[in-house]
């Protein structure tokens, strides 16, 4: 039961597959696959389905989120599923919705309104443009129309720099704070041979170094920008038993928002909300936590969704593995580094470093953790979290174990 008293279905799901959609067994820069958009969701969709030990053709549900282009009917025909049950689409317009898909298929396969759910994502941005590029140069609407005046017209200005800034005046966090997080990020993506900046070292130095992007962010406080694909296959416990792999249990996953419309800092502060928070984050994580029967100190690694490095150490709080104005100290602390730290952190690289497929690959990673196939293993890691899109909404969590 979950705390509010609705039924939860704890351990009752599992991912059974894992697969990515890349070129030379690498993901890549933008604008540098040959592949389109839609071929690589369907090459990430079949490699989860090998993965697992699957025919395709019993696929009978997608799931994803942020609008992706590659719908549902479309993708089961090109399988050759033989029914399509269930098509969900996590609304949202960032990377929060990763966690949201997940959550998404397993309430469908626990439900019995489908046996085997894809979730995944797929950006081919050199086919269909920069995903995060400016408003400046189109018309503007909606939450743009409040904050382009400002001269906030991208999301490194709209979501990292404006909370960053906050978080250091408020707490007396330092961008060294912030470069941490880029560092232990590259440090994984040179272990992992898929990630763009593999063979690619950043030390603190360097993040220092680097040209501002937008005032406290520095260019490797910023995400990649990134074509590929990554998916998960999730079906029941006892289907699994039938699969090829070890299956990860599915223990937790969460979703949501407050009172707060869109994911814009003025929106937010006139509707009486705190704009250094990552759009509630803390409400979404309480009820993750008490779904699971888990506290934040259960969690052995986590994948912190890390559009910008500000958001990590914003939503490290929130998730209650330190207090509100201490994710600095935190992470000067070496807690988010591996292979010693309390809890690392984005152990492929993340979307700073290994790609950014919208934060799914951090799923995948999750996988690979309770597997202990990952290449920055965290010994003994029995209970991962990630933590999707802080600074858009709805923010999505998931817990998963071995």
């Amino acid at each position: 039961m979950a705390e509010s008293g609705i039924w939860y279905p704890k351990d009752k799901t599992v991912i059974a597959g894992i697969g990515e959609g890349l070129e030379d067994g690498k993901y890549m820069r933008w604008g540098r696959a040959t592949k389109s958009e839609f071929q690589l969701a369907c090459e990430a969709a079949i490699a989860a389905c090998e993965d697992a030990g699957l025919d395709p053709k019993l696929v009978d549900g997608f799931c994803s989120y942020s609008d992706d282009r590659n719908n549902a009917p479309r993708l089961a025909a090109a399988l050759g599923c033989n029914e399509l049950k269930v098509s969900i689409m996590q609304w949202g317009g960032g990377g929060g919705g990763g966690s949201g898909a997940v959550m998404n298929a397993l309430m469908a396969v626990a439900t019995g309104s489908a046996n085997y759910v894809i979730a995944f994502r797929s950006l081919c941005q050199g086919q269909f443009g920069r995903f995060g590029q400016s408003s400046a140069s189109g018309r503007l609407g909606g939450a743009a129309a409040f904050s382009s005046v400002y001269g906030l017209m991208s999301p490194p200005q709209s979501i990292g720099a404006i909370r960053g800034r906050r978080h250091m005046a408020l707490y007396g966090t330092k961008s060294e704070d912030f470069g941490r997080v880029a560092v232990q990020c590259y440090r994984a993506a040179n272990r992992n041979p898929r990630a763009v900046m593999y063979g690619r070292t950043v030390t603190l130095e360097d993040h220092q170094a680097s040209r501002m992007i937008s005032d406290p962010m520095h260019l490797y406080d910023c995400c990649q920008e990134n074509d590929g694909a990554a998916a998960v296959l999730i079906t029941t416990e006892e289907r699994a038993k039938a699969l090829k792999q070890k299956p990860v249990y599915i223990v937790s996953a969460a979703s949501g928002n407050q009172h707060v419309a869109g994911n814009n800092p003025f929106q937010a502060e006139m509707a009486g909300a705190n704009f250094g928070e990552t759009d509630k984050a803390p409400g979404v994580a309480k009820r993750l936590y008490a779904q699971a029967g888990l506290t934040p100190d259960d969690i052995d690694v986590a994948q912190m969704y890390e559009n910008f490095t500000p958001m990590v150490v914003i939503s490290l709080e929130e998730h209650g593995f330190c207090k509100v104005g201490e994710g600095g100290a935190f992470v000067q602390s070496g807690a988010i580094d591996w292979p010693n730290g309390k809890l690392p952190i984005n152990t492929s690289g993340g979307n700073l470093a290994e790609a950014y497929i919208h934060g799914f690959e951090l799923q995948v990673e999750a996988v690979r953790q309770m597997r202990g196939t990952s290449t920055m293993q965290v010994e003994g890691a029995e209970i991962g979290l990630v933590a999707s899109g802080p600074g858009v909404q709805p923010v999505t969590d998931m817990i998963v174990r071995r």
